[in-house]
């Protein structure tokens, strides 16, 4: 069974995990890509989850404060040759459970419409397409979600 890591942005495995997600992002974006990245930065994340896989490291994502009642589900990825297996939605549920016991009522994400995946994933997990917010409002590939976590 995987292992789970709670710890923060600074993690190296984590570094290297959303080094990898980077790189993918910026070859499906393409141009898009410098608009995303400037959303993209760890700065103001504090919560970091890592997935370990027979000691290696292979999904993570992380929380960052929204506002008083939501967080948004950040950096969420799993290296190719991991998917399918489950890693994802356990990262998804790892952060929910740490958003609740930090207090949060409620999650925000953001993804694209060019990641199916990602999207059947938050749907199937409970969230629900809401309209677009903050710097992804005007974005017309940007898919956003909102899940209740209580």
């Amino acid at each position: 069974m995987p292992l789970v890591e709670k710890t923060n942005p600074q993690h190296p495995d984590f570094i290297k995990l959303i080094q990898a997600l980077d790189a993918d992002l910026a070859f499906r974006d393409g141009d898009e890509k410098d608009f995303h990245a400037q959303y993209n930065k760890t700065d103001n994340i504090k919560h970091a989850v890592v997935i370990f896989e027979n000691e290696i490291a292979v999904g993570c994502g992380a929380l960052r404060h929204f506002d008083e009642f939501t967080v948004e589900i950040k950096r969420m990825y799993v290296a190719p040759e991991s998917r399918g297996k489950g890693i994802a939605t356990q990262v998804l549920l790892t952060l929910e459970d740490w958003a609740r016991t930090l207090g949060y009522t409620h999650a925000v994400l953001e993804t694209g419409e060019k990641y199916p995946e990602a999207i059947s994933l938050y749907t199937k997990n409970g969230y629900e397409r809401i309209p677009n917010y903050g710097q992804y409002e005007k974005v017309i590939s940007s898919r956003c979600f909102k899940k209740t976590l209580y």
